[in-house]
């Protein structure tokens, strides 16, 4: 009977009446134009979306914070220089404690504040002093400055001094010790008597002693917007670990497991179940010590050495034990189900040698995945570095403020009170707009290349299975690169368009997902059981679409690469021939997708794996480079390891998709009996004893 596709897939006569081969590359046009010229114009907005990032930002301000003129700490290029100088420090304690107070107006960003490299303690049996940048009559280089401890009070004038003991300025007294929490100096709550007692008797006015110092200074290291730019910080802190982890290990693992493939594939599903199980406790574990749950490894906010009494409190610790918690929930069901699959695996190993068979005959399908992996590697060096500077991009503004915070001016040579006020990074609503921008261009740019991918391999494999494999002389030399060819000449506008649907949709959802986590916080969610069973079937059935339509972009790219028709055409004629032969390729189908849905955690688990044990060493642990959190690089990591692994990964699923959907029209435009097909494709899915069990299930 004739199929869906009619004479589409159909053998065409040449000239003399014999049967060719020339399906492939029948009646092909351009398909999807707009949509490609789409995909080019969104490039260009992205480039000049990233060349705004890369004017306006400056990924030191993700880091470290501003002085009282504005200055990035840390910034060679500022004036005075600050080169190496990368802690902020409050130079006045009586402004950290007013703007700790709950009815004061006074803000913590208009206290003055300096750049240090070291945070200051109280001496033990005098008072010591921090200076204010030298300047004006005091003839010091910042080198001298800073090799002095920042004190020059002895080279004041009585009015400097006088000013100095009102503090005022230039010169603050060091009365609470201080930690550096995150390259800010945090404050302890615990005054030191004898420099207390020293600037007593010097007749310097009362400072203020209580917690509400510490917790101020504290509230600002932890706001949202400053975890959130210390999160990002970490990310480009640890590129080395992102190359390695995120690029060098999933190519190297990828590669290894389509070889092993290849030659040991009855042993592979097995390898692989038990192998994730072993990677995902693993990582689990590892949560688990850098929570502190387990031995004393605990990440800590306070970086260099320090009082061993004093323990500071930091959100990333608590953020960290909320993903153990749910990383065992995972463990726990991944192993569980790994369990549940046994009975199903020996399914996915008769298809697995099918997709062995094909790698094996075209050869080039194993190394053709290293050119979209160059491609993608490329555009993630770019699109990082502009995400850097995009979220560094806001603006550097002095407070409009009203606050008295009146100050010594060393250029005026008097107290001056009229720009005292602080300075901000403001961002813009367009910043933010920016940002996302970028995210959905990263986004949708790597399901394009994943896509584009994919069309290739099943190009290839179809070439493969119409031609009757290797028996015939009609598979075209180099057929990869016959269908990189074809791609790049008909299918990419289809290809974008499948890939735009891909990323609208997972956006949507990402959004919706958001406001549901901030409904749920905000106490607003639905109380009554018919809004809860709603709420939770909206949420499901999103996921369904979501899977849905993954699988129907993943056949319509099958069909585009076979027919050359659009997207949409491509997506129907896709979904008629599943529909058709639903009982045949089920099981074997989602089966064989567990199997290497399972590879790509291996691989991607491994990097996270192997970027825990590269952040906890010392270079990550201590000093400039010391990350705020393990959390978001071992994530960024086990993202780009998924990726690599789909890239490769692709060349065993896409195989097995194309030959499937080959096999069953090819089935049905012979009544039944398929005529291009391997030898043993044919025994694994034509077989009645094979059909029986693949439609009926073990007994």
């Amino acid at each position: 009977m004739r199929g869906p596709l009619g004479a589409v897939i159909g053998r065409y006569p040449s000239s003399d009446g014999t049967q060719m081969g020339g399906i492939i590359s029948h009646n092909r046009k351009c398909r999807d134009i707009v949509f490609l010229v789409i995909f080019i114009s969104f490039w260009v907005a992205m480039i000049v979306n990233s060349s705004f990032g890369f004017n306006k930002g400056n990924p030191l301000r993700l880091t470290y914070g501003l002085d009282y003129k504005g200055n990035v700490c840390g910034d060679k290029h500022a004036k005075p220089g600050l080169h190496q100088l990368e802690l902020k420090y409050w130079l006045n304690p009586n402004q950290v404690y007013q703007s700790g107070l709950k009815d004061s107006d006074f803000e913590l960003t208009n206290a003055r504040t300096i750049c240090l490299l070291d945070c200051p303690i109280p001496s033990d049996d005098a008072l010591n002093w921090v200076c204010d940048y030298p300047e004006g009559d005091i003839r010091l280089s910042m080198n001298d400055w800073i090799d002095r401890n920042y004190d020059y009070f002895e080279f004041l004038t009585p009015e400097m001094r006088n000013s100095s003991l009102q503090l005022q300025g230039p010169c603050y007294p060091i009365i609470f010790p201080s930690v550096n929490v995150y390259w800010s100096c945090q404050f302890i709550a615990r005054s030191s008597n004898m420099s207390m007692r020293h600037w007593q008797q010097m007749g310097g006015v009362r400072i203020n002693e209580d917690i509400v110092i510490d917790k101020s200074i504290h509230r600002s290291i932890n706001s949202q917007s400053s975890v959130l730019k210390r999160y990002m910080a970490d990310i480009g802190k640890s590129w080395p670990v992102l190359i390695v982890c995120g690029a060098i290990l999933p190519l190297f693992l990828s590669v290894i497991w389509l070889l092993m493939i290849r030659h040991f594939v009855a042993a592979m599903p097995w390898i692989t179940v038990v192998l994730f199980n072993i990677l995902i406790i693993s990582v689990t574990m590892f949560y688990y010590l850098k929570a502190g749950w387990i031995g004393n490894d605990a990440i800590t906010p306070i970086i260099g050495p320090h009082d061993p009494y004093v323990h500071v409190s930091a959100r990333e610790l608590n953020q960290l034990r909320g993903v153990t918690v749910l990383m065992t929930f995972v463990m726990v069901v991944a192993v569980l189900t790994s369990i549940a699959i046994v009975r199903r695996i020996l399914m996915a190993t008769s298809v697995l040698k099918v997709a062995a068979k094909v790698i094996g005959e075209v050869q080039a399908l194993i190394i053709f995945p290293v050119i979209p992996y160059a491609i993608l590697a490329i555009f993630y060096m770019f699109w990082f570095s502009a995400a850097f500077h995009l979220f560094s991009s806001g603006e550097v503004l002095q407070n409009n403020c009203n606050s008295n915070c009146c100050a010594y001016d060393l250029v005026s040579r008097k107290v001056n009170c009229d720009r005292c006020c602080g300075y901000s990074i403001h961002y813009t609503p367009h910043i933010g707009v920016a940002i996302l921008f970028h995210l959905f261009g990263g986004y949708w740019a790597t399901q394009f290349f994943i896509a584009c991918s994919s069309t290739v391999i099943a190009g290839s494999v179809a070439s493969y299975y119409w031609a009757r494999g290797e028996t015939s002389p009609e598979i075209p030399f180099l057929p990869v690169f016959s269908s990189m060819k074809r791609l790049i000449r008909y299918g990419l506008g289809s290809v974008a368009l499948g890939s735009l649907i891909l990323s609208f949709v997972e956006s949507i959802r990402f959004m919706l997902e958001s406001i549901r986590r901030k409904l749920k916080v905000a106490g607003t969610s639905p109380d009554n059981w018919f809004g809860r069973v709603a709420f939770h079937i909206s949420k499901f059935c999103l996921r369904c679409i979501d899977w849905t339509i993954r699988s129907v972009n993943r056949n319509a790219y099958i069909m585009i690469a076979i027919t050359g028709k659009s997207f949409c055409k491509s997506s129907s004629i896709a979904t008629d021939l599943i529909i058709n032969n639903i009982l045949r390729i089920g099981r074997v189908n989602v089966i064989g997708d567990v199997i290497l849905f399972l590879g790509k955690l291996c691989v991607s688990l491994s990097s996270a794996l192997f970027s825990f044990l590269m952040l906890d060493t010392h270079k990550y642990r201590s000093s400039h480079n010391k990350i705020s959190s393990p959390l978001f690089p071992v994530l960024v990591c086990w993202g780009l390891g998924y990726v690599v692994a789909t890239l490769f990964f692709a060349v065993v699923e896409m195989s097995i998709d194309t030959i499937i959907l080959s096999f069953c029209q090819d089935s049905e435009e012979h009544q039944g009996t398929a005529q291009y097909a391997p030898p043993l494709l044919i025994e694994t899915l034509n077989d009645q004893n094979e059909m029986q069990r693949l439609t009926q299930g073990p007994q």
